[in-house]
């Protein structure tokens, strides 16, 4: 029986039926052939042309494994770039409209088993950015067109050149502004004088002749308003000089008890804090490991600092074990034994004095220690829990 003419009947159910996605294990990837049933893909498998593609395959199988793997990569990041641009999207929504094309190259013709490895790897050649997220794996595209790149590269450059224009002329405008309010004030302002007499004598005379009378006028106007401007300066002479001289008075005045007790305790807080370090380890003190990378063996383990190094660094001896290690003392912190026991001040304005815990404050995360050692041996102080250490 012959094939079926274009236009009858049994031409167009073909083609029917051939329309859209088939089952992927009736697709035979070397012929590029979809197969629409099992009978249909044994009969394709037992052709002569199959077995044909089968032995050229043989000869080489990586040649043809590299080729479908570059088909498959291409086509995807074509897709990709053109469809989400450089967005941030999930790869399996990428992968569905991919492979909705019916003539797409399928994946396990490829060198990537799935999805997941196909996508790590894009992000291990720097093609896309990728994250793994509880939903799953993400991929952005990275363009690197040369076209692109010099694009963006010259929006940059005309947005700082726009920034640029912007700041030059608020600053020329700024410089205008202030020219001339400087100028306004120089003009505006008015220059009064004080009225003086070189001696008691002296009388203050005005010259109120005018050759017309609006003009004398004006001027008797002008010598009142003098008087007054003369007799309010001299008023307010005198109040500057009793304000100044009640300023001076205050300064002279004696602080109360309360100021001078506010201003020595800013002076000890000041001398304390100038006083700190960054580093406080210190040998023979009792330390607890708190780094979790050395594995529970020793994690919230006690230990005693045997030696110091580079004020950081230190090498501890496990209570319990007898083991050595050597750590930061970022993977350390101090220990606060019983009351009664002796401590060590390892920071503070009290550092290196041997002490003897008397009790914690826990809301203010210190405790009260007795100074055993010093000058100052018998003070009571107040230091915090990270600045002293149980003694070994």
């Amino acid at each position: 029986m012959g094939k079926a003419d274009f236009l009858s009947p049994k031409a167009i159910s073909n083609r029917i039926k051939a329309k859209g996605l088939q089952k992927l294990r009736w697709y035979c990837q070397m012929c590029q052939k979809q197969c629409r049933d099992e009978n249909g893909f044994k009969c394709h498998c037992m052709s002569e042309s199959h077995q044909r593609q089968l032995l050229l395959a043989s000869e080489n199988p990586t040649k043809f494994m590299d080729y479908f793997s570059d088909e498959f990569k291409s086509d995807f990041l074509e897709l990709l770039r053109r469809r989400f641009g450089t967005k941030r999207v999930h790869n399996n929504i990428v992968y569905n409209e991919y492979i909705s094309h019916r003539e797409h190259v399928h994946m396990n013709s490829t060198k990537w088993e799935t999805l997941t490895d196909f996508t790590k790897w894009l992000g291990r050649e720097g093609l896309c950015k990728v994250d793994e997220t509880p939903k799953g794996w993400y991929i952005q595209y990275v363009d690197r067109d040369p076209e692109t790149i010099r694009r963006q590269e010259e929006q940059a450059r005309k947005k700082k050149q726009d920034l640029d224009d912007e700041e030059r002329s608020a600053k020329f405008i700024e410089e205008q502004v202030r020219r001339g309010r400087d100028g306004k004030e120089a003009e505006d302002s008015p220059v009064y004088t004080e009225l003086k007499r070189e001696s008691e004598e002296e009388k203050v005379a005005f010259n109120l002749s005018a050759p017309v009378a609006s003009s004398s006028k004006s001027s008797s106007v002008l010598g009142a308003s003098a008087l007054k401007a003369s007799a309010s300066s001299s008023s307010s002479v005198k109040r500057k000089d009793a304000s100044s001289g009640s300023d001076s008075r205050g300064e002279k005045k004696k602080k109360s008890a309360l100021e001078e007790i506010i201003e020595m305790e800013e002076r000890k807080k000041k001398k304390e804090s100038s006083v700190r370090t960054d580093y406080w380890l210190q040998p023979n003190i009792v330390v607890k490991i708190v780094t979790k990378k050395l594995g529970e063996k020793y994690h919230k383990k006690k230990a005693v600092v045997t030696e110091v190094r580079d004020k950081y660094g230190a090498v501890v001896k496990m209570i319990d074990s007898g083991d050595k290690l050597k750590l930061d003392q970022n993977h350390l912190e101090t220990v606060i034994p019983a009351p009664g026991k002796r401590v060590l001040i390892l920071n503070g304005p009290y550092r290196d004095t041997e002490a003897v815990l008397e009790g914690i404050d826990e809301k203010s995360f210190s405790a009260t220690l007795t100074l055993d050692t010093g000058h100052r041996r018998g003070d009571r102080v107040d230091v915090a829990y990270e600045d002293f250490s149980k003694l070994a």
